[in-house]
Formats: C-alpha cells, sequence, structure tokens
C-alpha cells in the first residue's frame, strides 16, 4: 500500500486512527447524555434529544473539540467527566508495534490532532505514547481545525515538512479531503476506529483495518 522509500515524514492523527474511538463514542453519545440528564432532571432519551442537535452543529468546527466550550455550553466540567472514566482509553490493536518500528527508521514521526490540550494531555498519560513523536500539535494551537484546508500551511509553517513525502492516517474523510486539497501526495484511512463497531467501507482513500498491512517495507 504504501512504498515507504517515498516518505520521509508520518503525520498521525489520535483519536479513531491510533486510539479506539470507543471512548470518545461512549462518551459524547452515553455518559455525557446521562450527566447532562441528571444535572437538569431529565430523562436520558430526553436529554439525548436535545444534545444530538447541538453536537451536530459544531461538527467541523473548533468548538466540537473544545472542552472549555462545552463545560460552558452544558453546564458540566467536561474535562473531570473525562478523566472520570479515563479508564476506558485504549490504544488501537498493533499500533504500538507500528510505532515502534517506524520510530527506528529515519523518519519524522508526527502526532497532529483536534483534541483539546487537556484530553491530549490526558491520553497521553493513559497510553504512554508521548515518546514515539518527534512533535505533537493540537488544531487548538493554530485556531482551526484539521478538517479546514487553512490549517495544513499554518502546520507546515510551524513544523517544515515536504507534502510531497508527506504520509497522513486519519480516520476522517473530512480531514483528509482538507489534507489532499493542500497537496499532502500520500493519504490513508482507518475502517476500523471503533473497535465496537462494524468496519466502515471507505472508497475515496486507501482503508486500512490495522497498522499491520502497512507494515510491510517499513
Amino acid at each position: 500500500m504504501i512504498d515507504w522509500n517515498k516518505i520521509d515524514t508520518v503525520l498521525l492523527d489520535m483519536d479513531g486512527t491510533l486510539l479506539d474511538l470507543n471512548f470518545d463514542n461512549h462518551f459524547w453519545k452515553e455518559f455525557v447524555p446521562l450527566k447532562y440528564a441528571e444535572r437538569h432532571g431529565l430523562s436520558l432519551g430526553a436529554a439525548k434529544e436535545q444534545l444530538e442537535p447541538r453536537f451536530k452543529s459544531m461538527e467541523g468546527k473548533l468548538e466540537w473539540y473544545c472542552l472549555d466550550y462545552w463545560s460552558r455550553a452544558l453546564a458540566l466540567d467536561i474535562a473531570g467527566l473525562k478523566a472520570e472514566i479515563s479508564g476506558l482509553i485504549a490504544v488501537l490493536p498493533h499500533v504500538v508495534e507500528f510505532l515502534e518500528k517506524i520510530r527506528r527508521s529515519p523518519k519524522q514521526v508526527l502526532l497532529v490532532t483536534n483534541a483539546y490540550r487537556h484530553s491530549l494531555g490526558l491520553k497521553m498519560e493513559k497510553t504512554c505514547l508521548q515518546p514515539f513523536f518527534d512533535g505533537i500539535f493540537s488544531s487548538h494551537d493554530f485556531g482551526l481545525p484539521k478538517e479546514h484546508p487553512g490549517f495544513w500551511p499554518l502546520l507546515q509553517e510551524k513544523h517544515p515538512f515536504d507534502k510531497h513525502g508527506a504520509l497522513l492516517i486519519d480516520d476522517s474523510l473530512a480531514v483528509l479531503h482538507a489534507a489532499r486539497q493542500f497537496g499532502i501526495r500520500h493519504l490513508v484511512s482507518v475502517s476500523r476506529s471503533d473497535t465496537r463497531l462494524p468496519k466502515k467501507v471507505i472508497i475515496d482513500y486507501p482503508a486500512i483495518e490495522d497498522f499491520r498491512e502497512l507494515m510491510t517495507g517499513l
């Protein structure tokens, strides 16, 4: 799938790419509605009905990933709630094996995530993945989400890389579209971002179910 001789920079998403998206899906779809229902005296069903359109309206915007925004909007301690169920944070299968292998190569490896800094710190603490990266970047530091085409030139300005020799692995098609528009040549999607959900059918990009599929020739 990848000619590793043509790659000198590897850009890796975090949630749904390196980490099991089950944590985030459970958090936003079940745990937050439960706490919102308790806070506002609602049934769980009513809380979900109220929250789903509010969440949907923020998808693709920086606010969607901002814990402070949702803490204010929902009158909940979102960071505290994340810490409360942080035991669910898990690395996807064969990710560590891949990172160990690529770390032994001369390629630079960057973590590029939409995660808010608090969430990013919590997940690095729980997974111990931080030493594998030459740089860790949150879109909140740039003021634009990765889905926005303007994010990518800002990242390149902050940490120069050759976009023709760069590989981005991300589970979000919107992010991959923006990266392709910017000119990143090598793009790979993830079809099994949540281990508790069925594999997704992806036709726009080469897709992997787990990182073993990328280790040939690395």
